[in-house]
């Protein structure tokens, strides 16, 4: 990290951003509740993303199906309820596959700063363009939840550190690239469909932040718009 002391207040404002693992991150690995026998609001909607048979009622398959769907991308309670945090999850999932690869067709990113990472708030997808080139992407990617969005507008990559760890929470932030004050792509340890989402940082898979640290450099744009739902 440098000379220590040069660095003090710039570590210092990051790691105040950064909440304890266990609140940064979601719910964690809970245990399988029991299974509903409840019939939920998105039963239909949710049968169907499942390849289930869509017939509008809750059976014992169907419950275990949404069950595993749940305690993968760490919904809580995950008792097998088709419920409306299950459903905006799997719709999110809709919406991002609908994009294909052109993530950047309303041409709200620029494409007159050479290479630049884009993220979508409105569809949590972020992207590597150079002017009109798609170079990598678009990933899905899990943002600021409600009380610590992820700031929008065009900022830089002003940091990296690929080892970081915050120094107040002690909370590992692997591949960290910052970009706007404590804000940061870089990559979990779970999936990036958990809600409600991050403390304001970028989250996105191992994988996904391997490629964003080895193509993008110090002083690169970053460009934020739109609106995560539910904030």
């Amino acid at each position: 990290m440098g000379d220590i002391r040069r660095r003090g207040a710039a570590v210092l404002g990051i790691t105040m951003l950064v909440a304890p693992l266990t609140v940064a991150l979601g719910s964690g690995s809970a245990q399988a509740a029991s299974c509903s026998t409840q019939t939920g609001p998105y039963q239909k909607q949710v049968e169907k993303f499942l390849g289930r048979p869509v017939d509008g009622r809750q059976s014992t398959a169907d419950c275990k199906a949404i069950q595993a769907f749940q305690t993968k991308h760490q919904i809580t309670p995950n008792a097998g309820y088709a419920g409306s945090v299950t459903w905006g999850v799997m719709n999110l999932m809709n919406k991002q596959k609908a994009v294909g690869n052109n993530p950047n067709k309303a041409g709200k990113c620029p494409t007159n700063k050479g290479r630049i990472a884009c993220v979508d708030l409105t569809l949590q997808l972020s992207w590597i363009q150079d002017g009109k080139n798609l170079k990598y992407g678009p990933v899905p990617v899990r943002t600021g939840r409600n009380g610590h969005e992820t700031r929008t507008g065009l900022k830089k990559v002003y940091w990296r550190h690929i080892d970081h760890v915050s120094s107040i929470y002690h909370v590992p932030m692997p591949y960290s690239q910052f970009f706007d004050g404590g804000q940061a792509f870089h990559s979990v340890g779970i999936s990036v469909w958990a809600p409600p989402g991050s403390h304001g940082c970028v989250n996105m898979t191992k994988k996904d932040a391997v490629k964003y640290w080895n193509t993008l450099r110090k002083g690169d744009d970053v460009f934020v718009y739109g609106r995560k739902p539910g904030t």
